[in-house]
């Protein structure tokens, strides 16, 4: 299953073996840096760049593209490199963009040599950088990670290599733009070529063009039938079978060219257009097929409903897409007819030029009426679909609502996914597609309870005690359904509440019985909780190093963890605070996770010390709130938590039969 990382994470390489591919909304340069345990690169010589593609280890290519694949062999670098660092630029002086700010969010997927995704990372949030840090590959303890940076720098290259303690980085720099421009005439100094250089072939540029306005690049069948797993989806499907991405990968580009003036098909091509009747049986009029729940693909029905749920957010990302770019086009349209009105003075004043401001503003309204219809539609069908789909979601995907909680029976086997909360867009409303992540959770949670950034939530929402109590509420659901999707044994849940502040909140879960141990209150036991846990993941760590994974001590349980913090950093040292970065960081691989309830602002002493750990994490909220973007068309999509309905007592019913099947005798 494919590695989703985000800024500052890490995840360990099974292989030694490995491609990086890239892909870009516009054409960029590659290349690596070698440092040495100190991440200083030594001099020019050890930086890969167009220039001097192939290094020891490493292989860039030779020119600026949309797309690129970088070999690396771990095995083969030098010894005395401990850092691989992957970087890419804007070509300067080609008449491209001038920022990463201005095009798609760069793609990177680190795969093995057998075709296999390890790890992915998008990088989103960039602005005025013109050069970024992308990857870095780092060895520790003997073994290599992989860690998404996303560094970028707004000077450039220059900057860039200056950071990695290289003296003559200005010249560096110009010497890789040179080179990347394949100008003969400006061959590289001698100096800052590599003594390990050897010829390598040029790779075909396969790069797609995109139209302006457009998705950076439409998501496509990338199921090879030899491969088990659907790459970028993590999901096994059988052969020719379309698995739907998450919202925060980036999806290849097609290498077929597009005509720039060509129409934008925002249509999903795993799934019928909605709207359109089923092939195999045309219907005798014009209605929409009609929609059936699983109507994707998978193994089994669970697996084809996850599918059909992405399958739905991206049919929503994409007619929302559509709509917005009409109405952006329609806006120029109107915008450039009231000047070429202005410019003629025959029809700038009187009755002339007010009829022709008024038939200009008509074809607008009526390029947006046409635009709204078609998205009407689409959301109706959507909208169809969810009331046909929501029903029958098993309880790992269903609100807190859904009838299916009331006949809950403990599973045998642990879910695939699990549901987050819900995603919509200001035009969907109220249609909600459910946030579903892949189980077991590949990074941490962090409910934020600080103020929101938006001021227009429902009134009194914005106290700070009511954010936290309901901060609190959430992490308690998100809790129980993590024990209940989960057979008996599978999971285990701790809480550290330094101060008790959710002693009301949590006590649905200490109540029922279903913890692991009392929650931890005090320094004491915060460090006690932190000490346990920190020596679980030690130990798995080395037994999995040891090709031993089941040789643990008798005390240490092996059920997967969810250590829930509540009111970070209230009661943490720094000793404490370095522990957690730590399970943060290395918990997951070994199935310790961790659910953050905090807000940043009462750790702003800490400084940039925790800006690894935020970025680490996975930030929800316990109000909605348009923090969530996909990488492929960019909208900011509104999250809302999965709530319990008011007076409802189900979490409490779940709990008791997770309590009764733990206590039932084996």
């Amino acid at each position: 299953m494919t590695a989703e990382l985000v800024r500052g994470q890490n995840h360990p390489l099974s292989q030694v073996g490995l491609a990086i591919r890239i892909t870009a909304g516009t054409p960029v340069l590659a290349g690596a840096t070698l440092g040495d345990e100190n991440g200083m690169v030594p001099g020019p010589q050890w930086v890969a760049h167009p220039g001097a593609p192939a290094l020891p280890g490493i292989e860039v290519p030779r020119r600026a593209a949309t797309e690129h694949r970088l070999a690396v062999d771990l095995d083969a670098l030098p010894e005395a490199v401990h850092r691989l660092d992957v970087f890419l630029a804007l070509p300067s002086g080609v008449g491209g963009p001038l920022r990463f700010g201005g095009v798609a969010a760069p793609h990177t997927t680190v795969e093995g040599l057998d075709g296999s995704e390890l790890a992915c990372f998008t990088l989103t949030g960039l602005d005025s950088e013109t050069a970024v840090l992308a990857l870095e590959l780092y060895r520790r303890q003997g073994a290599w990670k992989v860690r998404a940076v996303g560094q970028g720098y707004a000077a450039g290259l220059p900057a860039l290599l200056a950071d990695q303690g290289l003296d003559a980085a200005a010249d560096l720099a110009a010497a890789v733009h040179r080179a990347a421009a394949h100008d003969p005439s400006r061959a590289l100094p001698s100096s800052m070529a590599s003594p390990h250089q050897a010829p390598v072939p040029t790779p075909q540029d396969t790069s797609a063009t995109v139209p302006h306005g457009a998705p950076a690049s439409a998501p496509r069948d990338t199921h090879r039938p030899e491969d088990e797993d659907a790459p970028g989806s993590g999901t096994v499907g059988p052969p020719s079978s379309y698995a739907p991405r998450n919202p925060y990968d980036a999806q290849d580009p097609g290498t077929t060219p597009r005509d720039p003036d060509a129409r934008v098909d925002h249509t999903h091509p795993g799934r019928r257009p909605h709207g359109t009747p089923a092939p195999a049986a045309p219907a005798a009029d014009d209605r929409p097929a009609q929609p059936v729940a699983g109507d994707a693909v998978g193994w089994s029905m669970e697996e084809r409903l996850y599918n059909q749920v992405w399958g739905m957010f991206e049919d929503l990302a994409r007619t929302t897409a559509a709509y917005r770019s009409a109405v952006d086009f329609a806006d120029s349209r109107l915008e450039k007819e009231l000047d070429q009105a202005l410019a003629d003075p025959r029809t700038r004043l009187g009755t002339a030029g007010d009829a022709a401001r008024e038939a200009a503003q008509e074809r607008r309204t009526q390029l947006v009426d046409q635009a709204r219809a078609v998205l009407d539609r689409d959301l109706a069908q959507l909208t169809a679909e969810s009331e046909v789909v929501e029903p029958a979601l098993p309880p790992a995907y269903a609100g807190w609502d859904n009838p299916v909680w009331h006949g809950y029976r403990v599973p045998a086997e642990p879910p695939m996914a699990l549901r987050l909360g819900d995603l919509q867009l200001p035009e969907s409303v109220p249609l909600r597609i459910p946030l579903l992540v892949r189980l077991p959770l590949e990074r941490g949670l962090w409910l934020d309870s600080g103020a929101a950034e938006a001021s227009d939530g429902p009134e009194g929402l914005q106290d700070s005690a009511e954010l936290r109590r309901l901060a609190m509420e959430a992490a308690m659901t998100l809790a129980a359904r993590l024990l209940a999707v989960h057979p008996v044994g599978d999971f285990a849940v701790r809480i550290i509440d330094p101060a008790g502040a959710g002693a009301t909140a949590f006590a649905p879960i200490t109540g029922t019985g279903v913890l692991a141990a009392p929650p931890a209150t005090g320094a004491a036991g915060v460090t006690a909780q932190l000490e346990r846990l920190t020596r679980r993941v030690d130990l798995a760590q080395m037994a999995l190093r040891g090709g031993a994974p089941q040789t643990l001590p008798a005390d240490v349980d092996t059920a997967r963890q969810l250590l829930i913090v509540n009111d970070f950093p209230h009661g943490f040292d720094d000793r404490a605070v370095t522990r957690l970065r730590y399970l943060a960081d290395e918990g997951p691989d070994v199935g310790v996770h961790l659910l953050l309830v905090a807000d940043r602002a009462d750790a702003a002493a800490y400084g940039p010390l925790l800006d690894p750990l935020w970025r680490s994490l996975m930030r929800l909220t316990p109000v909605p709130d348009d923090h969530f973007t996909d990488p492929w068309v960019g909208h900011a999509w509104t999250y809302e938590p999965s709530l319990v309905p008011s007076g409802s007592q189900i979490v409490q019913h779940v709990l008791s039969e997770v309590a009764r099947a733990s206590t039932k005798p084996k």
